[in-house]
């Protein structure tokens, strides 16, 4: 929780400076790249997790990896290490793009259902939720064939569970009561 809140006021400075200097969309491919390595790469987490490792040779290691980021994000970066605070990297990559997304008024909207959904029935499914949020919808689609059928809309911390298998489940505790 305290490491949360540490990478959300970095990442925090980290847009406004991205900001005021107009490189917000660079800075963003880059966190975004950041966070994307971080959650697939076992040997770069270790990195920035290592006492053994010093701050030097780590920065190093970023300046050779992050070749093509921003001078703003590679300074941050540098910071971070500097400050022993290489750990938060990838909390601080995914609060920075959040909170981007929030001022930009995206909102993530996970549609979780047992097949592909046609374009219709997605179309549906938005138009209900305009209704109830503001902005513009960033999709992001998931197949779990144990729904059944129906589906389930994640949106911030709302979930909307129309599936197949959660009526069964609310059926088969109204039934053993």
């Amino acid at each position: 929780m305290k490491s949360t809140k540490a990478a959300s006021r970095y990442a925090k400075a980290l847009l406004e400076l991205a900001m005021d200097q107009g490189v917000q969309d660079k800075v963003a491919s880059d966190m975004a790249y950041v966070a994307k390595i971080c959650q697939e790469e076992k040997d770069f987490l270790n990195l920035l997790n290592s006492p053994i490792v010093n701050s030097d040779k780590k920065i190093s290691i970023f300046k050779s990896l992050f070749v093509d980021f921003d001078n703003l994000t590679t300074m941050f970066i540098d910071l971070i290490a500097k400050n022993r605070r290489e750990y938060m990297l990838g909390e601080i990559a995914s609060s920075f793009n959040t909170q981007l997304k929030q001022i930009k008024g995206i909102v993530p909207v996970t549609i979780v259902s047992a097949k592909a959904l046609n374009a219709t029935t997605k179309e549906i499914i938005l138009e209900k939720l305009k209704g109830s949020f503001t902005g513009q919808f960033e999709i992001n689609e998931v197949i779990d064939e144990s729904l059944i059928g129906g589906f389930i809309v994640q949106m911030d911390d709302k979930q909307i569970d129309a599936s197949v298998s959660s009526q069964f489940k609310n059926l088969k505790q109204r039934l053993t009561r």
